[in-house]
């Protein structure tokens, strides 16, 4: 996990979930080597430190690439929908979520932790808040999710530490 542990804003939220900032191409190999099978990326393609072709980097390494590029000033409900998605689509896998600083991960992740795993609002809160504390934008897209969205089905073995 050393390796890892070098990676900008990583955060490790579980054995199977850890987010992060942009990595490099020897980054990535590292998350492969890691144990990781999916990478989401959140970020824009021109967003800070992108990598030119980042899904023939992932996929060379043998992971599947999840592209959900949210502009980071108007991130929307279907943008938190889709990234629900690609997190129920590959549940069970270790998944590494990254944008450029962790930032509109932290925001997405804590919603999905929330609202589909059922876990602690507290507990979420705690990691979202190690990485930033959302702006009035982003606040306001937490609360229109939280606001929008069924109440939670808590799953056994939820996300958490």
């Amino acid at each position: 996990m050393t390796a890892l542990t070098a990676l900008r804003q990583f955060l490790p939220i579980s054995d199977r979930l850890a987010t992060g900032g942009q990595p490099t191409a020897a980054e990535f190999a590292a998350i492969a080597q890691a144990g990781y099978g999916v990478v989401i990326n959140l970020a824009l393609p021109t967003s800070d430190y992108a990598l030119p072709d980042e899904r023939s980097t992932v996929e060379s390494l043998g992971m599947t690439y999840v592209p959900i590029p949210v502009l980071w000033d108007n991130p929307t409900l279907e943008d938190v929908e889709h990234f629900f998605q690609a997190m129920d689509s590959h549940q069970g896998q270790k998944v590494f979520v990254h944008c450029a600083l962790n930032m509109r991960v932290s925001v997405f992740v804590y919603l999905y932790r929330v609202l589909k795993a059922g876990m602690d609002l507290a507990l979420a809160q705690r990691d979202l808040f190690a990485i930033w504390q959302p702006n009035d934008r982003w606040q306001a897209l937490i609360d229109e999710v939280i606001r929008t969205t069924s109440p939670p089905t808590p799953l056994l073995g939820g996300e958490g530490r």
